[in-house]
């Protein structure tokens, strides 16, 4: 059986939503859009792939907050995190402005 993992890696295409690079699984960790300690789920709505790198680089901010003020992060996600929740999009596009 496939684990949660496995699947979103698969679906995100084992590309790092914010760098936009394509990484073996091994380099590759899930990232919460919401972090749990902010109220956020393990829900695929809330769960895009992250480089370690730069899951890493956000830590526990919501990343509306960490994208905030890096365009080219902001534009790869907003083109790479297609199964993300609507609110989620709407935050991160919101943040930027």
């Amino acid at each position: 059986m496939e684990s949660l993992r496995e699947r979103i890696f698969a679906r995100d295409g084992y590309r790092c939503v914010y760098c936009g690079g394509i990484f073996p699984a091994e380099e590759l960790s899930l990232d919460h859009v919401q972090p749990r300690m902010r109220g956020g789920d393990n829900s695929e709505g809330n769960l895009v792939t992250a480089c370690k790198p730069d899951n890493t680089r956000k830590g526990a901010m919501p990343a509306w907050a960490f994208l905030a003020e890096l365009p080219l992060e902001r534009a790869n996600f907003l083109r790479y995190a297609l199964h993300v929740w609507p609110r989620h999009l709407r935050a991160i596009k919101q943040a930027a402005r």
